[in-house]
């Protein structure tokens, strides 16, 4: 595992957080943040893993 497919995963869980709190706490603004703050996440760890694929494949 390098260390996108870590951050990513570690962006993609707080943001899922914000996402429920926003929902939670009716807070529309906190819950658009959290989801794209998870979407970032999951591009950020699929990068890593084309990453890992690539640097296997060699």
């Amino acid at each position: 595992m390098n260390k996108d497919q870590v951050k990513g995963k570690i962006e993609e869980a707080k943001g899922k957080v914000k996402e429920a709190t926003g929902v939670i706490l009716d807070d529309k603004e906190l819950e658009t943040e959290g989801n794209i703050e998870k979407n970032i996440g999951k591009v950020r760890s699929g990068f890593g893993d084309l990453k890992e694929d690539l640097k296997n494949s060699k």
